[in-house]
């Protein structure tokens, strides 16, 4: 098959036991592959990439917005494409890729496409994780990674185009896999909460997160997705008021005497 013009950037951790099926989608079709690997790592992911032709950087972990940020700098190609080690890139998706940026009347800056994750023994199809559209591809010099740690958003210097084919994203081995992914995001928006707002109250403690279960297993239809779907529905009313709950437990923290904040931080 021709190559496109098109450089995959991967940020990666320990991920030898499934990037190589992430590299496999892409290589026949993407003319160049950089993957920026957390210093530290030790697994053999470095090996599994060197043997797709992928150019492998080791860097200090500066955060996902400074990773996919340095990542994207490294690219040599007209055009870059976002993926992570648990994402694949099934045939039809690279054929929409492949039309949208070899015709010569395209005047997008980026293209963005809904993306499926595999949970528990099916592709999750409604709630909150879907279409879960992501903005993956565009023009290199016309975007760059901003927002908030861990949740990274790309700003383009243009317009998006959208495809329709999916991005397979295969997250989430298991429940204790997922748990740690929620209590370390929690973790992360607890550290760039503002100070200066006040201790969460009823509405973000109790209203919200039942509002979170209902859009999803209710009005987006969770429900259909068996199971799967009511878990993921009541674990993103979980998600929701565990981060509040930490941010209420850092405001008492902060502004109890020196003595009882000694105390609590033992007890954590």
């Amino acid at each position: 098959m021709k190559k496109l013009p098109v450089s995959v950037c991967i940020v990666s951790g320990a991920e030898a036991h499934r990037i190589r099926q992430a590299l496999e989608s892409v290589s026949a079709r993407a003319s160049e592959i950089i993957v920026v690997l957390n210093e530290e790592v030790a697994d053999g992911t470095d090996r599994i990439a060197e043997e797709f032709g992928a150019k492998v950087f080791r860097e200090p972990w500066r955060g996902f917005i400074g990773q996919k940020n340095s990542v994207s700098e490294k690219a040599t190609q007209p055009w870059l494409f976002n993926l992570d080690a648990d994402e694949v890139v099934p045939p039809e998706l690279w054929f929409q890729i492949a039309q949208a940026l070899e015709n010569p009347s395209a005047t997008h800056t980026a293209y963005q496409f809904p993306r499926c994750t595999f949970y528990f023994g099916r592709w999750i199809r409604h709630g909150d994780w879907y279409p879960d559209r992501v903005l993956r591809i565009w023009r290199r010099n016309k975007a760059v990674w901003a927002g908030v740690d861990p949740h990274a958003c790309l700003k383009v210097d243009g317009t998006i185009g959208n495809l329709q084919s999916d991005l397979l994203h295969y997250s989430f081995e298991s429940i204790s896999r997922h748990l740690l992914k929620t209590d370390s995001y929690s973790e992360e928006f607890v550290r760039h909460y503002p100070s200066t707002e006040k201790s969460p109250g009823f509405f973000k403690m109790v209203i919200r997160p039942f509002w979170r279960f209902f859009r999803a297993y209710c009005l987006r239809l969770g429900f259909l997705d068996g199971w799967p779907g009511y878990y993921i529905a009541w674990l993103s009313a979980f998600s929701t008021l565990t981060r509040y709950a930490k941010v209420r437990e850092a405001h008492i923290l902060r502004h109890a005497n020196p003595k009882t904040a000694s105390v609590a931080k033992l007890l954590n």
